[in-house]
């Protein structure tokens, strides 16, 4: 791909603290940056991400990895453009043949709204809604996060087109709604919480030392429960909608939802909020011979902090009974409580079945994940989220930012393994820090959020949809000690249509523009310097359109097989040397990582021993099963320097009257092959069925060819 003009502008690199087009606020090296952190793969992250530095090495690093597995969990399926994934490997209970999970999409689009190119995240919601997504496999809120993507980009049409589809899946979960309490129910289980307090005790499996291996008796399913997170989902979407329908001239659909979203507010207040442990906490929504119907759990757990995501408890006027609810934050402090050394925990210690383990991999005998306990990603960052929140919108004395500042930190930490690599897993102890899951598919885990939590949280940039910058940092008051942040820059974010840049500069002598918060708008100082602080700035919309010709990959098999007739038109691989399908399938599989922990794509079978005849040349070859025209091929290569190595040359090839040709006017970028990033072949428009790509062998290591795409140029809806 090529440059932006931005990040054409920035290809000198400085050192820390050398001014780059300083009048514009132009003052990080988005070139340099993005070689340093993505190497090879550094033009995608250029284009694409707003780039960041602070004076904290580890949330500056974590920030950059986070992109990276974003971009990592990013998967092409074909004419519903890109989805974007939890687990990089498939897993059994993930949505086929697309491997997605619907209750890490609201996580997916609240990181992604933040992409400059707003293109990723139209097609994800468009694939959530008209491409059958939001399955309700799980509870979600990704009406919610739809909506607040669209306070980014300053463009609500890409949600308002979906709009019926979310009110009938809104309406779906009628069937999960308590019609007296005004409440939804839920299995933990289904709201990707298994092994929770609810459905421990409800299965008995918390009153025994000695619980069944049965699911439904020890706490993997059942535990029916009011809880506070599907309640807070729902008002979340409620509001969504309401305001999504208020923006397109439908005032009864807004009033209606607007008055669910009231009363739904009310019935959380009142009945999920449990006196005794001054917190939200489940409400048995049926008995079992352990637990009572519309009685509470027998415990605190971090879930409780959902409602804060959504302002539930702070929205509208607030009465002093309103305000008691900030003493539920107090538990979030405490180290005996809900504050582990190493990280959140998902249920206090006080639990008598607090940490004890349930479930192991039938395979590998490992621990399974389990949330009576174990310090979650997922949890964490809605927990974060919800702290940043309050910090924003409510006036409390209960958690300061220094506070938010310490918990981010933390769960920074959380994504470092011991011996420095970045890898954010499943879950953890959070009284040692270790992994506890630690399963092959763990590595690299994408169901939370980071990046949001950086721009919206601890920057404070608030999206909104009128005309309107509103930021709102979380730096600490200089007396903590957390107070150790000098300077940060926040540059090519695009917000509303407009480029921003916002960099902090405590004593002026990083950036030289100036001592404290100033705010650049499109190379144009509109803010500072002046003492950090909450603004609100006028700021007119300008519509931010995704990319009005996005190149589809017809290559693609989201199915990873061999099409059992030729009856369909899924595509075929082929490999020489040749290996298996299931290798074969996983370099047109959609799916582009270069993370060596976990293998992806296909490598030619070894070379016979020494003294047989080599085999060659090594060829990987797609039949598309019709004609298409191709624009570009793109290969992916890992490369590891030991292992495995790019192929010394590549050339495009396909059939032509029976014979394979190469593709004539083919041009490479790079000139050489790289790995770990993308090898273009650029082509003119050019018919044909079935293409190759011929491979000269390395003098070291073997091949592994990630992924082959052929893109078919789309303009405005029809294939060239």
């Amino acid at each position: 791909m090529l440059l932006t003009l931005t990040a054409c502008l920035t290809l000198a690199v400085r050192l820390p603290g050398q001014v780059q087009h300083a009048a514009s606020g132009k003052v990080l090296p988005e070139a340099g940056l993005a070689k340093k952190y993505f190497g090879n793969d550094a033009p995608w992250f250029a284009e694409n991400i707003p780039f960041f530095e602070i004076d904290d090495a580890n949330i500056e690093r974590v920030y950059y990895y986070r992109w990276k597995l974003y971009r990592a969990h990013m998967r092409d399926i074909g004419e519903q453009g890109t989805d974007e994934t939890e687990f990089l490997p498939d897993v059994p209970w993930a949505r086929k043949p697309y491997t997605d999970l619907n209750d890490s999409s609201s996580f997916h689009i609240l990181e992604g709204r933040w992409l400059r190119n707003p293109a990723y995240v139209s097609s994800l919601v468009d694939h959530l809604y008209a491409g059958g997504g939001n399955d309700r496999h799980f509870s979600e809120s990704i009406a919610a996060a739809t909506y607040a993507w669209t306070q980014v980009t300053g463009d609500a049409q890409p949600a308002i087109r979906h709009l019926d589809t979310m009110e009938h899946i809104y309406n779906l979960w009628d069937d999960h709604f308590d019609h007296t309490r005004n409440l939804y129910w839920i299995e933990p289980l289904t709201d990707a919480t298994e092994y929770s307090i609810a459905s421990i005790d409800a299965s008995g499996a918390g009153f025994t030392d000695k619980p069944s291996a049965r699911d439904s008796q020890n706490g993997f399913t059942g535990g029916y429960s009011f809880r506070p997170s599907i309640n807070a989902y729902q008002f979340a979407n409620a509001r969504a909608i309401a305001n999504l329908a208020r923006i397109s001239g439908n005032s009864e659909l807004a009033g209606r939802f607007d008055r669910r979203a009231e009363a739904l507010r009310k019935a959380t207040l009142g009945l999920l909020w449990n006196p005794d442990l001054l917190a939200f906490t489940d409400m048995y929504q049926r008995s079992t011979q352990f637990v009572e119907a519309g009685k509470f759990i027998r415990g605190r757990e971090l879930v409780q902090y959902v409602p804060w995501m959504y302002g539930l408890p702070t929205h509208g006027t607030l009465s002093q009974a309103d305000k008691a609810y900030d003493s539920a934050w107090t538990h979030v402090l405490k180290s005996d409580e809900l504050a582990g050394k190493y990280g959140l925990r998902t249920a206090e210690p006080s639990y008598p079945r607090y940490m004890r383990q349930y479930r192991f991999d039938a395979s590998t005998g490992l621990r399974e994940c389990q949330w009576n306990g174990p310090s979650w990603p997922f949890q964490t960052s809605q927990t974060l989220t919800a702290m940043a929140a309050l910090l924003h919108d409510h006036n409390q004395t209960v958690v300061s930012k220094a506070d938010y500042v310490h918990l981010l930190q933390q769960y920074t930490q959380q994504h470092q393994l011991p011996d420095g690599t970045l890898d954010l897993q499943e879950d953890y102890d959070p009284d040692t820090g270790k992994v506890i899951v630690g399963l092959p598919r763990s590595h690299h885990y994408n169901h939370s959020t980071y990046i949001d939590l950086v721009i919206s949280g601890f920057l404070g940039i608030q999206p909104r949809s009128d005309d309107v910058l509103e930021i709102d940092p979380l730096l600490p008051a200089a007396s903590t000690s957390e107070a150790s942040f000098k300077y940060f820059a926040l540059q090519g974010l695009r917000y509303h249509g407009h480029e921003l840049t916002v960099l902090y500069d405590a004593l002026g002598t990083r950036y030289h523009l100036g001592r404290g918060l100033s705010i650049f708008s499109d190379g144009r100082r509109i803010a500072g310097p002046q003492p950090i602080g909450h603004l609100v700035l006028p700021l007119k919309r300008i519509t931010m359109k995704a990319s009005t010709a996005e190149p589809q990959d017809v290559a693609v098999n989201v199915w990873e097989q061999r099409p059992p007739s030729s009856d369909t038109d899924l595509p075929i691989a082929f490999g020489s040397p040749a290996t298996d399908d299931a290798h074969l399938y996983e370099a047109i599989d959609g799916r582009t990582w270069y993370f060596p922990e976990i293998a992806n794509g296909w490598s030619p079978a070894p070379e016979p021993p020494s003294g047989a005849e080599p085999v060659h040349p090594v060829t990987f070859s797609v039949d598309l099963r019709h004609p298409h025209v191709i624009t570009e091929a793109q290969l992916f290569f890992f490369a590891d320097d030991t292992a495995f190595s790019v192929p010394v040359k590549v050339r495009l090839e396909y059939m032509l009257d029976g014979t394979w040709r190469p593709v004539p006017g083919q041009r490479e970028a790079p000139a050489a092959p790289i790995g770990n990033g993308t090898n273009s072949i650029m082509i003119p428009p050019t018919q044909g069925q079935q293409f190759r790509v011929v491979l000269t062998p390395p003098a070291k290591g073997r091949i592994r060819l990630i992924e082959l795409k052929l893109l078919q140029l789309q303009l405005d809806g029809h294939s060239l």
